[in-house]
Formats: structure tokens, C-alpha cells, sequence
């Protein structure tokens, strides 16, 4: 570990199987979107091989999941504890199960409902995270040494994801501002790049697309204190298939911003290309801000589907996270999606 940083300073507060959604402009009548990659992958194929070999990829994204939450992460939801039962809207929380069993984690499946399976043995300890770039002590940190620096504490955040369905997690984590005021980011310093741990042998994912995940934000969006690295959640540290064991929260922008399972951390004065918009910059833009008002272009945006309730919600723009407006302020959000 760099010796220079003060670790004195006072504490501050703290995917194989998949359904697929009917994509319609009304509002994602189905279940689940058609994950990505096959997406991706469906539209190489008709520009290739034809309309034939496309509807394969669709027909195979009509299985349905199947989970076993004993078998998934053995007694994580059992004594699951969270301080608060609802966040500042009102929203109550939604179940462990059903945060440990429903997952975004394409380095090990496009499925959602057996990443837990597949992660299970993933190694999480040792791990250590790499800050660099234009920062004034630059050095390699331990998970352990962050969270015993900057202590942990219970963020309850609404958390959406670009498919159109959403979640409310208790997050335990610390703000990302602490670390990055304590390495000192440069005058020069105006964007902040992650890259997350990616080891082939240990992730059975698709092996075409471009992993290690990467990911950016502006440095005044780094800064914010909404943004936090979060390694825990329901009162326990994070299981494999949330993106353990340290991993960013972007509570008001789409869920992929927030890369999982992170090593390293990179101040730049460039902005930095990202994994989404890098495949599909027509789509997947850099900001990528929770906006009702600007639609994917497979899908609308004004609502969304909560995991876990019956009835759809309306999306918020910035997914209700009103203190992040003025970050945006003379920004054309349609534009800058």
C-alpha cells in the first residue's frame, strides 16, 4: 500500500437461461429484455447470414429460468438485515432473494437467474484496488484497508436498469469523493475510468465480447456524494453475483454504469471510452442518466418494472435523484444521453 496516503484523517459519513420481453414503445408488456450480447449478435447475423439464422438466436431466448436460492449463496438471505425498511420516497425494499437471485453479470451468463450458481466460487479474497492516473498519491489498496478507513455505511438506493425494470437495495458502502480526496486528483483530472476483474477460467460468459468491463463518469459526477463504493448490502458483504467484493453505485444513472467487482481506479483528463457504447454507441451513450423522456431505441423508458411488485411504475428523471440536477444544468440530456 502507498504509505503517503493518510490513513489517519478522520472518518467522514459514510444470465445462461433467459427470457425474453416483448419490445414495444407502450411500455415492455413481457417479461425480461433480450440480453445484449444475443441482441448484438442477432444483428450480425442478419446482416450476414440472414433473417433464419436470427430467429435461432431469438428462439433460444425463450427458456425460462430457474433458481435455487440455498444452492445460490447458502444462507445469505436467512439472517439479512437492513437498518432501513423503506427509502426516502417511500419505496420499500425489495426482498434478498430476489436481489441475490435476479442478476446482470454477462462475464458469467446472459441469464439472470443462475449467475449465482456460477459465481459461487468465484475468488473475492485477496483483492485489492489500483488507483491511478492524475492523482498526487497514486497506490494499491486492499478492500479491507478501505472499509477500515472509510467506514461503511447504509445507503437505501433505487436502482435501475436499462432493461426497464428496477430494484431497492440496501447497499452498505462509503462515498467514492472520500478516496479520491485523500489520493488528491490534478487540476488536470476530469474524468474517472474502472475497470473491473475479469479472469476467463473463473467467468463462463460469452468469450466474443470485450471483457474486462469498463466503465467512466465525469469527475463532478466521481465527486458527488450519492456515488459510493458499496461492499455489502442487506447488513452482509456482497455475494458474488452483485459484483463482489467492491463494486461502484450510480444511484441515478442506468444500472450498467455501475461496474461490478472492481481493481482499478483511473483519473484521467480524457474521457474514457465505455463497454456499452463502445458495441453500440447508437444506444448505449456515456451518461447514460435515468430519463423517462429519451427511449432506447428498442424500448421506452417511461416506466419500469419493479422486481418483486405486480404493477409498473413510472420512471423519475434521474431516477428520482433531483440533487444530481444541477451536475446537467444548460446540458441537452436528449443529446447527451
Amino acid at each position: 500500500m502507498n504509505q503517503k496516503l493518510n490513513l489517519a484523517k478522520p472518518e467522514g459519513n459514510l444470465y445462461l437461461e433467459a427470457k425474453c420481453e416483448t419490445d414495444t414503445r407502450a411500455g415492455l408488456q413481457g417479461e425480461t429484455i433480450t440480453p445484449e450480447p444475443l441482441y448484438l449478435t442477432r444483428r450480425k447475423f442478419i446482416a450476414g447470414v440472414g433473417i433464419v439464422a436470427a430467429g435461432t438466436i431469438v428462439a433460444a431466448c425463450t427458456r425460462s429460468t430457474s433458481t435455487n436460492q440455498s444452492s445460490i449463496t447458502p444462507g445469505f438471505c436467512n439472517d439479512a438485515k437492513a437498518l432501513g425498511a423503506i427509502d426516502e420516497l417511500g419505496n420499500k425494499l425489495t426482498s434478498c432473494n430476489d436481489i441475490t437471485t435476479y442478476n446482470n453479470f454477462y462475464e458469467f451468463s446472459y441469464g439472470k437467474g443462475g449467475i449465482g450458481n456460477l459465481s459461487h466460487d468465484f475468488k473475492t479474497d485477496p483483492w485489492s484496488v489500483t488507483v491511478s492516473g492524475l492523482v498526487k498519491w497514486p497506490g494499491t489498496y486492499t478492500v479491507d484497508e478501505l472499509t477500515q478507513k472509510y467506514k461503511p455505511e447504509e445507503r437505501i438506493y433505487r436502482m435501475r436498469c436499462v432493461e426497464a425494470w428496477s430494484m431497492v437495495i440496501p447497499w452498505i458502502g462509503f462515498p467514492l469523493a472520500r478516496l479520491l480526496e485523500d489520493v488528491q486528483p490534478s487540476s488536470e483530472a476530469k474524468y474517472v475510468k474502472f475497470a473491473s476483474f475479469y479472469d476467463p477460467k473463473q467467468m463462463p460468459g460469452d468469450k466474443s465480447l470485450p471483457f474486462p468491463y469498463f466503465e467512466g463518469l465525469r469527475i463532478d459526477e466521481s465527486m458527488h456524494d450519492l456515488t459510493i463504493l458499496a461492499t455489502g448490502m442487506y447488513g452482509k458483504n456482497l455475494p458474488p453475483q452483485d459484483g463482489a467484493p467492491i463494486r461502484l453505485v450510480v444511484p441515478w444513472k442506468y444500472g450498467f454504469k455501475s461496474a461490478k467487482s472492481i481493481i482499478n481506479i483511473d483519473v484521467t483528463s480524457e474521457k474514457p471510452s465505455t463497454f456499452w457504447s463502445s458495441l453500440s454507441s447508437d444506444e448505449y451513450g456515456f451518461y447514460a442518466n435515468v430519463n423517462p423522456d429519451v427511449p432506447h431505441p428498442r424500448w421506452s423508458q417511461a416506466s419500469e418494472r419493479r422486481i418483486g411488485e405486480l404493477a409498473r411504475k413510472p420512471t423519475l428523471l434521474f431516477n428520482g435523484y433531483q440533487q444530481v440536477a444541477s451536475l446537467y444544468e444548460g446540458m441537452d440530456l436528449t443529446k447527451n444521453f
